[in-house]
């Protein structure tokens, strides 16, 4: 299983949108981070600026962490394209039906910081069978 340290993870999303700044090759994992990169502009400045290595994002300061918002967009489209947990590309496509794309894999995302912080607040294992539930419900909804 891959765990990329938090060091990783920010040099990953940085030097992919430096890549394609420089118009250079990307590879196939840059290329779907790049996807949900310019799916949100408000994160491009961020992944510029000198101290994004280090810099933190409170929650108190009103700012999203882009780089834990941006990893969670690649976590859930590699879930979608292996349909893991199972039945979550069909949950996922059922919340897209009524809004679009974006908005869907927010609303899967929620579900999965949801149980990322149980487990974490439990010290045990993710609950797949919590995550597809919660994912399931939202599905059901109108």
């Amino acid at each position: 299983m891959f765990n990329p340290s938090r060091d990783q993870v920010r040099q990953f999303f940085i030097e992919t949108w430096r890549k394609h700044r420089a118009l250079e090759v990307l590879t196939p994992l840059e290329a779907m981070a790049l996807d949900w990169i310019e799916q949100h502009p408000e994160y491009h400045s961020d992944l510029e600026q000198s101290d994004a290595m280090t810099r933190e994002f409170n929650v108190e300061e009103g700012r999203t962490n882009p780089f834990l918002h941006l990893s969670m967009h690649l976590a859930i489209a590699e879930q979608l394209s292996i349909d893991h947990p199972r039945g979550i590309r069909v949950a996922y496509e059922a919340i897209a039906s009524r809004t679009d794309p974006h908005h869907a894999a927010h609303e899967v995302m929620e579900c999965l910081g949801k149980v990322v912080w149980e487990s974490q607040r439990l010290g045990t294992a993710l609950d797949s069978d919590a995550y597809i539930e919660l994912i399931r419900q939202r599905a059901s909804r109108d």
